[in-house]
């Protein structure tokens, strides 16, 4: 007898009825469950209330903002977010990254598009699921340690930094590498099955974003390096185990 995979639960927060209308109607005609929140306050509660699998966020929201929102998520929570943003607004687009956004897409979109940016991000995850089900879920490097379950670290004083999605596959990725230099390409491929836009910041964004939850000073890093002409090394013993 065999298993069903459940259906993914999708929560479009955006204050535009029409919008999450359209969306809600467009991506439960594949099968997905769709809940709807038009703010911050709606959002909490359709999350205290059912399990989420992934968020489609609005960056202008009443009240307390998507960025605002996404920041405060990502303190507490790995679900992924895709944030949607202003087309006239490329510094929003970088924020919502450094709020620990997984994937952003402009406005005005087609709905296809988001269809594929959700079963993308909805692959990564599942990925991170599964690799996180190992008997070997620990990384230890530097004096701390990588949760694969959770996706939390900890360090020796009992710290604990929650990663978001992007965040986590790029550590991994140089976890499972290290002392050795990767390219912007060859971690976007690694971390999104993509290749890179010359004006994508992602990886950078993300770089920055370990480098500061690892307490590793930006301006003359000595754990996760910056190579001239060869990209990025995580310069660090690593083991594995429980």
């Amino acid at each position: 007898m065999t298993t069903s995979t459940p259906s993914p639960r999708i929560l479009i927060v955006d204050d535009d009825a029409d919008i999450r209308s359209l969306l809600a109607d467009y991506l439960g005609e594949q099968g997905w469950h769709i809940s709807t929140a038009a703010d911050g306050m709606e959002m909490q509660q359709v999350l205290d209330t059912a399990s989420i699998d992934l968020i489609v966020l609005d960056l202008t929201l009443p009240g307390s903002d998507g960025l605002t929102l996404c920041r405060d998520l990502r303190a507490r929570s790995a679900i992924p977010v895709i944030m949607l943003t202003a087309r006239s607004a490329p510094l929003d687009r970088i924020l919502g990254l450094e709020m620990g956004a997984d994937d952003y897409l402009c406005k005005p979109f087609e709905p296809r598009e988001l269809l594929v940016r959700i079963r993308n991000v909805l692959r990564r995850s599942d990925s991170t699921s599964r690799d996180g089900g190992s008997s070997s879920a620990l990384w230890h490097f530097a004096g701390w340690t990588l949760d694969e379950t959770t996706r939390q670290l900890q360090n020796t004083a009992g710290l604990v930094v929650m990663l978001s999605g992007g965040e986590y596959r790029l550590l991994k990725v140089l976890l499972e590498r290290p002392n050795r230099a990767l390219n912007r390409d060859q971690l976007l491929t690694l971390t999104q099955g993509r290749e890179t836009d010359p004006l994508d910041r992602s990886v950078d964004l993300h770089i920055s974003r370990l480098r500061q939850k690892l307490g590793d000073d930006a301006r003359a890093p000595k754990l996760i390096k910056t190579l001239r002409n060869e990209g990025y090394l995580l310069a660090a013993t690593v083991k594995r185990g429980e």
